[in-house]
Formats: structure tokens, C-alpha cells, sequence
């Protein structure tokens, strides 16, 4: 009787040893795709208890996640998320190279780079980041300096001070800090750093030509389309460049047709660099459009902010352009609207989060695959960055 219940208790015993050691190589592989979740996120290692919780986030439900209702994989990934090294080294160096002609990282932060952050952290729309009144700002207090439109000394002292940017961010009005109506708010566009950068001097093509790059993925050379109407293509284009007509109709008017009649709606915007600050000027377009006017002087002449978008037509239309403007509009606001409502800015948003999170470009017939529910997968959560971050990381996370 006795051997028998010592064999019955030896059975119990060599089961639960067997259950351990079956269980270990899968419990021991859950963790290290956590930890290689973690590291694709923030960048750094996480701690033992988040590891932890990453860990038993892949099987079971966990705060973070059923906030979010996520599950499994991804709930790990968002658990990640929450690092601050996320937002303060994932993200600035995510969007530090929009804010700059050389798409350096090595910037300060600023009400750019600090808008993107606060987006993604609280999970917007992300197309509003193109024509939205909003602006990120630390918490009243965290610093000495208060945000301004006319200095960047705010931001400056945020990242000096080592201030957690996942804590400390809050989201306000463009408009209440830069001055401007709010109808002439256009998301990053009209921050200080973009138009610093963009709407200095020049003719404010830049501005247009670096959000295409910034936001659509795509260079000037690669939209143009010669067989679009030139009548929009302003004064100071020459017809005829060293006398040679061909250098037009070859090299010029391909890019003009799509980019002057958008980038009037720029016209009226300046950033006057003896007050450090962007200038609306409504109703009075701004002299530099008539820069160059006698190159030809029967080209077209800026009466307004008056916008059309030619791509809806013609070679571009793959671009994928939804918005509610139907292509024609008035300003800059109603401009980044038409632009984050297309299949190029989704897919763009994609491919940078894919750079940065895989640390390459996709290249297989897999890496295409998957791309491509990727994007379904954003424009199906709301345009919400966290998704496509969360989905990325999963896919890289044996690389």
C-alpha cells in the first residue's frame, strides 16, 4: 500500500518536472522576443519586471493592454511603449530629420519634433499633424522658459533638464503660443521649426518640396508629370533657361505643374528672421512670390492662397488623394488636409516607422506583403502611429 501511494506521488512528481522542462524552451523563447520587442522600441534593455510583464503580456491580459485591447505580441510591444526612452530617443530621432533641409537627427527639440511625440503618445489621428491647431508644450512649470513663437528656448530646456517627454508633454493650440488665427494653423506645418527651416526666404516651394519628402516619401523628380496644364507655374521660371526651351519642357515643367499651384497656399506665410517668429500676412501675398517676376512675365501671377491640386488627374492620381476638399481649396490648413488624406501619406507613415523600427527598408517579396497590411492596419485603427510601431516591432523582432 505504501509503494503504491510513494509511486503514485513519484508519478505526480515526474509529471510536473516534465511539464517544467517542456514548458521552458517556450517560456525562454516568449522572453526573448520581449526583450527583442523592448530593444526595437525604445532602444535600451528593459528592466526584469518589465521583462516580466512583456513576457506574460504574450499570454495573458494586461493593463496596458486591455486599455488598448491589444493582446499577445503586441500587447508586449505597447507595454514597451511605455518606456520613456521611447519618446525621448525612439521618437525625437524619428521625427528630428523632418524639421531641417538636411533631415539631420543632431537637433534640438522642438515644437515639431515635440508635436509628433505628443501624437503618437496620445494615440490621435495622426493626419492631423498636417493641418490640425496643435501644439505639444511641457507642463506649466517644468521650466523656466515659457513657450513662445519666437524662440525655442522652451524646448531646449526641456531636453537639458533631462524631462521625460512620455510625463511631461501636454497638448494646446498653435495659435495660443505662435499668434496665429487658428484657421491659419496648419499642424507642423506652421510651427516654428518647419517654417524656420521652410518658409525662410526663397519662395516657399520649400516648404511644399520637404513635406513631400517628409510625409509622402517621395522626391519632386519622382511626381513630376509634363503632361500637366503649365498655366499655374509662376513668373520666375524661365521658359527658355540659357535660351534654350527644351531645358523647360524637359527638366522643369514636370515638377512646376504639380507643386506651384499647391504651394500657393503658402502665400501669404513668411518666417522673419529678426523677430524668430512666422508671419501670416492674409489677404496680402508675400513680395517673395514675385521674386524673379521678369524671368517671364506672362507666367502666372499669385492673386491669393488659392490651392489645386492637378494630381487628382494625370499620372500621379496612384497617390491615392480622399480627402473632403476634392482638390481645390483655400490655405495652408485646407492644403495639409487634402495631403494626409491620400494612400501616399498613409503608406509613407508606414515606411518611415518600418525604417526606423528594422533599421532597413523592406525588401523581400514577404517584406512587401506584410508592408501592405501594415498600412491596411493603420488606416483601419484611426491613423493611430502606435499601431504601425507595435505591428513593426513584432515583425522585426528576430532580426
Amino acid at each position: 500500500m505504501k509503494n503504491r501511494k510513494w509511486t503514485g506521488h513519484l508519478r505526480v512528481a515526474l509529471a510536473a518536472m516534465l511539464a517544467i522542462m517542456l514548458a521552458a524552451p517556450a517560456s525562454a523563447q516568449t522572453r526573448e522576443q520581449a526583450r527583442r520587442i523592448h530593444d526595437r522600441l525604445a532602444g535600451v534593455p528593459p528592466t526584469a519586471d518589465v521583462l516580466q510583464a512583456m513576457t506574460n503580456a504574450t499570454q495573458s491580459s494586461h493593463e496596458v493592454c486591455a486599455s488598448n485591447g491589444v493582446t499577445g505580441p503586441e500587447c508586449a510591444a505597447y507595454i514597451a511603449m511605455e518606456d520613456p526612452s521611447f519618446y525621448k530617443v525612439t521618437l525625437k530621432n524619428f521625427a528630428a530629420p523632418w524639421t531641417n533641409r538636411e533631415f539631420s537627427v543632431f537637433v534640438p527639440l522642438n515644437d515639431y519634433i515635440a508635436t509628433v511625440i505628443g501624437m503618437i503618445r496620445d494615440d490621435l489621428d495622426f493626419r492631423g499633424v498636417l493641418w490640425e491647431d496643435i501644439q505639444y508644450v511641457g507642463a506649466q512649470g517644468t521650466v523656466n522658459a515659457a513657450p513662445s513663437g519666437n524662440n525655442n528656448a522652451h524646448y531646449e530646456q526641456l531636453e537639458a533638464g533631462n524631462h521625460s517627454l512620455k510625463d511631461v508633454l501636454e497638448r494646446t493650440t498653435q495659435s495660443s503660443v505662435n499668434g496665429l488665427d487658428s484657421s491659419a494653423t496648419s499642424g507642423v506645418i506652421t510651427s516654428r521649426a518647419a517654417a524656420e527651416a521652410f518658409f525662410v526666404a526663397g519662395t516657399n516651394r520649400a516648404m511644399f518640396r520637404f513635406t513631400m519628402v517628409n510625409h509622402f516619401c517621395r522626391d519632386m523628380e519622382e511626381l513630376r508629370d509634363e503632361r500637366l496644364s503649365p498655366d499655374r507655374i509662376r513668373q520666375d521660371v524661365s521658359r527658355s533657361p540659357g535660351g534654350d526651351s527644351r531645358l523647360f519642357l524637359n527638366n522643369c515643367v514636370g515638377c512646376h505643374t504639380g507643386m506651384d499651384p499647391m504651394a500657393q497656399a503658402y502665400a501669404y506665410y513668411n518666417y522673419n528672421i529678426d523677430a524668430g517668429s512666422i508671419e501670416h500676412t492674409a489677404g496680402d501675398v508675400q513680395p517673395k512670390y514675385f521674386n524673379n517676376d521678369a524671368n517671364f512675365p506672362q507666367g502666372f501671377r499669385t492673386p491669393d492662397d488659392r490651392w489645386t491640386n492637378y494630381w487628382r488627374a494625370g499620372q500621379n492620381r496612384y497617390l491615392g488623394f480622399y480627402g473632403p476638399d476634392n482638390g481645390e481649396g483655400i490655405g495652408a490648413k485646407s492644403l495639409g488636409r487634402e495631403l494626409s488624406h491620400s494612400a501616399a501619406f498613409s503608406a509613407c507613415q508606414v515606411k518611415k516607422v518600418f525604417k526606423a523600427v528594422c533599421l532597413r527598408e523592406p525588401e523581400s517579396t514577404t517584406d512587401h506583403q506584410v508592408f501592405d497590411q501594415f498600412v491596411t492596419n493603420f488606416e483601419a485603427s484611426g491613423f493611430r502611429m502606435k499601431k504601425v510601431f507595435a505591428d513593426t516591432a513584432q515583425y522585426c523582432m528576430g532580426q
